[in-house]
């Protein structure tokens, strides 16, 4: 319990600064300790308040008008994986993650995907939320959406917070109602981790004053392919063993 409450702290501020990667790395903690169906609820419980709670400490920076299609994108995304009640094995969640950011990395030279333009958002809801449903994780994805967005550092996290929120919220619903969890999740645990989560975001956000856009970006980009290098190392670790 110790470990899962010192990651969840730990990763709210990491995401808090540069607006992904926390969510990897206690999703790999999770997976690590508990069954995919529990991690998936602890996860999106406390990476929905850590959002939550950075998109209304940022949010007259949020731009709306990218949320229309999204919402539409997500719910495509919601109805195909109910259709299955798809459940992946740990090793194979660890190795996609992994995957994310460097399938990022090399989607860089693509251009159009830019999520102010255009039905972009309705294809980033769909992606990013199958993403969050079949991996518990989805940053990197979301990402590569963001790359030729011409957005500053606050309007990029406030924003992806806001669909981030959505997206673990769907993730509560589809593994606490439509596939359900076996072992019982102490109630006074998720209240104690989403109270962390809000603590741990709240210096992240104010940490975010110091950063300009440039470090921001160049900051992110390594933290977030070092994350990917270690998941996947620990998922091939976890389908050999």
């Amino acid at each position: 319990m110790l470990l899962i409450l010192g990651t969840v702290f730990a990763t709210s501020i990491l995401s808090g600064v540069i607006g992904m990667a926390g969510g990897i790395i206690l999703m790999a903690v999770l997976v690590s300790v508990q069954s995919v169906a529990a991690a998936m609820i602890v996860h999106g419980t406390v990476q929905a308040t850590a959002n939550g709670s950075r998109a209304f400490f940022l949010r007259q920076h949020i731009v709306w008008r990218i949320l229309p299609g999204y919402l539409l994108g997500a719910a495509l995304a919601l109805a195909s994986f109910i259709t299955v009640a798809l459940v992946p094995d740990p090793a194979v969640i660890l190795l996609t993650i992994g995957a994310f950011p460097w399938l990022a990395r090399a989607l860089r030279s693509l251009h159009g995907l830019d999520i102010t333009w255009g039905a972009t958002p309705v294809a980033c809801g769909a992606l990013v939320t199958s993403a969050q449903l079949f991996a518990g994780a989805s940053g990197p994805v979301l990402d590569v959406f963001y790359l030729n967005a011409r957005l500053n550092r606050r309007q990029i996290i406030a924003s992806k917070a806001v669909t981030q929120t959505l997206g673990h919220l769907l993730k509560l619903v589809y593994y606490g109602l439509i596939v359900g969890v076996a072992e019982a999740i102490p109630g006074w645990f998720l209240a104690v981790a989403v109270a962390t989560a809000v603590f741990g975001t709240r210096i992240g956000t104010l940490l975010l004053k110091h950063i300009d856009d440039t470090q921001f970006r160049r900051v992110s980009g390594q933290v977030i392919l070092a994350l990917g290098a270690l998941c996947m190392v620990q998922g091939g670790r976890t389908l050999l063993a």
